[in-house]
């Protein structure tokens, strides 16, 4: 879950929070104590105040470090003993335009979205350090929106170009934040897209040095292809686009299922930093159908979770640290990718359409009881 950055300071620039946000935070967290249940909580969601939008630039401006700090240290200090696991910023990497060959993504959107990382970079590090004065007991994490690059072909340039992906896409980011400092390839990609005149300081590396993250966690719904190459058959999904990969099903919105994907990502990431991993975004986003009697049956998103599960069992077993797993979503949400309510997740449908029409009623799907049944399992898929 998140805290929502204008329920507690509602522009963004207040000395002192609002209690009565403060307070409905600290009610959430109780009640999921009382049942048991360990929050694990994102500090921003991609939800900046409108005023610190309009009024600053949101974060083109340095002046929104000091505004997140503040923000950041009122969560660690009004909710300790309350919430451990804190994650900083969520898909930090999608502020990273994504790469091309052919030069269609403009320049100036490489040297803002840099610009914002690094800024982004900083105030999650200073955050770091004052989660762990506030309280040594907190983990507080990186979030990588995490998608599993392959070339496409064999190909040199393939090769080359997948690996730039990676480096550009996913390692930028959690090689900052993890290792608390620029890669070497920082400046491959800054010479690649012209960025030049970066507002990077001495203090500001020095920040980035001490501020480095507990855990690495990551969303994964899919991977892709890439190429160098022209005329193949092109698929979108969450955002991006690749080339269609003949070994994998796809989703109507055009998004691969790929488990041995996620092996791969979890086993890559956790030998690249040693630091323990949990996967906190996974699921397939499809049409439901509710039955007559109210049942829905989602056997394929049950198929989807299940082999999942399945390729994290893979990676433990070869070693990885992980130590946490959770969905998207537990309930229908509108889709942030394409603006829909119809493209859902499970667990919890909600009869309401794209229009707003509906009864708001809710209904258990069958992979609702099927993640039941898979918690008390404490995740061993065997007769399930």
């Amino acid at each position: 879950m998140s805290i929502s950055w204008s329920r507690l300071f509602p522009r963004g620039i207040e000395e002192e929070p609002n209690q009565a946000g403060v307070e409905h935070y600290r009610d959430v967290f109780k009640e999921l104590k009382k049942y048991n249940i360990e929050p694990l909580v994102t500090i921003w969601h991609f939800d900046t105040p409108l005023y610190l939008e309009e009024e600053y630039g949101g974060w083109n401006n340095r002046k929104l470090i000091d505004f997140y700090v503040r923000f950041a240290e009122t969560c660690f200090k009004e909710y300790k003993g309350l919430v451990r696991y804190w994650l900083t910023f969520n898909e930090i990497n999608n502020s990273m335009p994504q790469p091309t060959r052919d030069g269609s993504t403009p320049e100036w959107r490489y040297q803002e979205g840099i610009q914002q990382l690094h800024y982004q970079f900083v105030a999650s590090a200073k955050a770091v350090q004052i989660g762990h004065a506030v309280d040594p007991e907190n983990m507080i994490g990186c979030m990588i929106c995490g998608i599993c690059y392959y070339p496409a072909t064999c190909d040199p340039e393939d090769i080359m170009w997948n690996r730039h992906m990676w480096e550009t896409k996913i390692f930028y980011c959690s090689d900052v934040q993890c290792r608390g400092k620029y890669p070497t390839y920082a400046k491959r990609i800054w010479d690649t897209y012209h960025v030049k005149d970066l507002d990077i300081t001495d203090e500001d590396l020095e920040e980035l040095k001490k501020g480095t993250v507990d855990m690495y966690t990551f969303s994964y719904y899919m991977s892709q292809n890439v190429t160098t190459h022209t005329g193949v058959e092109v698929v979108g999904g969450n955002m991006s686009t690749g080339t269609k990969n003949p070994y994998l099903q796809y989703s109507d919105w055009g998004w691969s299922t790929d488990p041995s994907g996620l092996q791969y990502y979890l086993e890559m990431i956790y030998d690249r930093y040693e630091k323990p991993v949990m996967v906190v975004e996974n699921g397939l986003g499809a049409y439901d159908k509710v039955e007559e009697d109210g049942s829905i049956h989602d056997p394929f998103r049950i198929d989807y979770y299940r082999e999942h599960i399945k390729a994290m069992d893979r990676a433990i077993e070869n070693g990885v640290d992980l130590i946490g797993y959770t969905t998207w979503g537990c309930i229908d949400v509108v889709s942030a990718g394409t603006g829909e309510i119809r493209k859902r997740y499970g667990f919890i449908y909600v009869d309401v359409d794209d229009e707003g029409n509906g009864t708001l009623d809710r209904f258990r799907t069958d992979s609702f009881y099927w993640y039941q049944k898979l918690i008390e399992a404490n995740g061993n898929t065997e007769n399930l």
